[in-house]
């Protein structure tokens, strides 16, 4: 344990320029074949380099301070960069609202989950101490969830409203007619736990489960900490799928029960596709582009 804990103290941004290499040759692989990903590859790389070595930071320093309002502010500083991240970056449509309805489905189900989970399942004391990497562990997995719900929503009340429309001529309320849909945008947004609890152990290692024996904890204990983190990441995507998906419903079919498609927005904001434009310019004068 010593010696895998002596290995990784010893990283370098060499060490890091080297993996990065591995995402270079997916590029080269995308650029080959005209997969068309390249660009989407290099740019999530660069941005996991810079965003990881600023949270190392920022984190050194807030640890340092052992101030449970800097920790606060951390975490609401996730949930906010995380909503920001889901509706504008990772929706392909949006609904009216959905800035408000995602934060608050983000931060009903990561605050309360982290500090629940924290201070009872892992028996943390002050259970503050791991909110920022918990928090952020359960937003990552949030986020994802919240997205495939709320798409799948918003792709069948666009596309396939016809069955819906006659539920609600018949009578049925908005969320009677729309209860098969949010029904199968919820059991899409949970199978990735899902799945991803049924494998573990067996066939994949996780890698909290892995930076935490490297880090000098038992295996064993490593285990019963991952456990105790699948079972929140669970909830904590559960509570705020169901949130936004319900959202989604009230505004998109609205008090009168009709369906406003007028409500659905698929245009990227203009911001960020200009910033697409000059990157896959920038891609294409590379070798070959």
């Amino acid at each position: 344990m010593d010696t895998a804990t002596k290995t990784a103290s010893t990283l370098t941004w060499f060490n890091v320029g080297l993996a990065f290499s591995f995402i270079a040759l997916n590029a080269v692989i995308s650029k080959i074949y005209h997969l068309g990903i390249g660009v989407d590859l290099v740019t999530a790389a660069v941005r996991c380099i810079v965003q990881l070595a600023l949270v190392a930071s920022l984190l050194q320093s807030v640890f340092e301070t052992n101030n449970p309002w800097a920790v606060a502010g951390i975490a609401l500083l996730l949930n906010i960069l995380g909503t920001f991240e889901t509706v504008v970056n990772k929706s392909k449509r949006r609904h009216e609202r959905m800035f408000r309805s995602v934060l608050f489905g983000m931060l009903g189900s990561t605050i309360p989950v982290s500090i629940i989970g924290a201070r009872y399942a892992m028996s943390v004391d002050p259970f503050w101490t791991l909110r920022i990497p918990i928090v952020g562990m359960l937003c990552g997995s949030t986020i994802s969830g919240v997205v495939v719900s709320v798409s799948y929503v918003l792709k069948e009340l666009k596309e396939n409203r016809d069955k819906v429309e006659v539920y609600l001529a018949y009578g049925a309320t908005r969320m009677e007619a729309c209860k098969p849909i949010a029904i199968e945008a919820l059991i899409l947004a949970l199978t990735p736990p899902i799945n991803q609890m049924s494998v573990l152990g067996i066939i994949a290692i996780p890698g909290m489960m892995t930076g935490a024996i490297l880090g000098g904890s038992s295996v064993e204990q490593a285990a019963k900490m991952q456990m105790i983190i699948m079972f929140m990441i669970s909830a904590s995507s559960g509570l705020a799928s169901i949130f936004t998906t319900a959202y989604a419903i009230s505004i998109i079919v609205d008090d009168e029960h009709r369906i406003r498609s007028d409500r659905i927005h698929s245009q990227p904001l203009a911001l960020w596709a200009e910033r697409d434009r000059m990157l896959r310019i920038g891609y294409g004068t590379f070798p070959g582009g």
